[in-house]
């Protein structure tokens, strides 16, 4: 079996992270009920994880992806400009990010699993499976 590779968080984060997911958007709750509960494909995502000194929308352990969903004012220069310092932090982690917006969610959602999916078929196909090792 892979071992995980630990990721370190602020613990101060942990409240804010449960008041993020106790109020969580109309986009966020949509794409939770399309990947809770290992039901896409196996994989165990989180909602509003910690990760080192930011909070990552959704995050899947086992393909160390983190994936946000933007609203309205993630349109805004210091919010983007936010986002890029938190991604690129993210990034050194080893941790890819997807972006979504809002209206993607929730009038295309087709194409943002089409896109989950593609990451998945792309990780997948460059990760060894660790159980066909040594046949």
């Amino acid at each position: 079996m892979k071992k995980r590779k630990i990721i370190w968080y602020n613990p101060k984060l942990i409240p804010f992270a449960r008041e993020l997911r106790n109020h969580s958007t109309k986009s966020e709750i949509i794409f939770w009920l399309k990947i809770k509960g290992k039901e896409f494909y196996g994989y165990d995502f989180h909602r509003q994880k910690p990760i080192d000194n930011y909070i990552i929308d959704f995050y899947c352990d086992e393909l160390l992806l983190g994936i946000e969903i933007d609203g309205y004012s993630h349109q805004f220069l210091e919010v983007f400009n936010k986002d890029t310092k938190k991604e690129k932090r993210v990034n050194e982690l080893g941790i890819t990010v997807l972006r979504f917006s809002d209206e993607q969610v929730l009038k295309d959602m087709e194409n943002v699993i089409r896109a989950l999916e593609d990451y998945i078929y792309e990780f997948e196909k460059h990760t060894p499976n660790p159980s066909l090792e040594g046949s």
